[in-house]
């Protein structure tokens, strides 16, 4: 308890004074204080390299504070290398992580939409399909779609499940369960009428 309150005095007098292996085998030691003087002072310098590369306020400080957490359970691999440089580097790293998670996040909703854009549209025979009278003449035809097409008509339209569900059931991606839709819903309005629904 007493170096605790040691590193908190020589802080305030001026954190610049105790050297980063002195506040690193602190932290080491068990001291969380010492663990916040050393974000104190490297807060801005983190914050400055994972800006750069997200380019973004709020993913930035979220990786910043990432940035901190796998510093803390580093710590002991740290082998006196430069803590700044060694510090940058692991906030390089992750910012780019993150960076390309973002991209695949946006790839993946823009695709989602397309899907949504392109098989959405309630009219024609999907309208038919969608009113409850007409979900029997659906189950009488069912036999007529391409095998690979049965379950997710039947797993959507009859038993209304949603895309999340079917694609546990089937074990696939939810974005093989849109494409199968997509698909079958191109078969049916190619092969079916409406006036075979009237």
């Amino acid at each position: 308890m007493t170096s605790s309150i040691k590193v908190k005095v020589a802080g305030r007098k001026g954190e610049r004074a105790i050297s980063d292996s002195a506040l690193i085998q602190k932290v080491l030691d068990g001291s969380d204080h010492a663990f916040r003087l050393l974000v104190e002072k490297y807060r801005n310098d983190v914050f400055r390299t994972v800006f750069a590369v997200l380019r973004d306020q709020k993913e930035a400080e979220d990786a910043a504070q990432e940035v901190f957490m796998k510093i803390y359970s580093s710590l002991s691999q740290y082998e006196n290398q430069g803590f700044k440089t060694w510090l940058t580097r692991i906030a390089v790293n992750h910012a780019i992580d993150v960076k390309r998670k973002l991209a695949r996040r946006k790839e993946e909703v823009a695709e989602s939409l397309e899907y949504q854009a392109l098989g959405t549209p309630r009219d024609g025979i999907e309208k038919e399909l969608i009113e409850g009278e007409r979900v029997t003449q659906v189950r009488k035809r069912l036999d007529e779609l391409p095998e690979n097409y049965r379950d997710v008509i039947y797993g959507f339209y009859i038993a209304e499940k949603s895309y999340q569900q079917m694609a546990k059931e089937q074990n696939v991606q939810v974005k093989t369960i849109e494409t199968k839709l997509y698909r079958a819903r191109v078969w049916m309005k190619k092969n079916w009428k409406e006036d075979d629904f009237s």
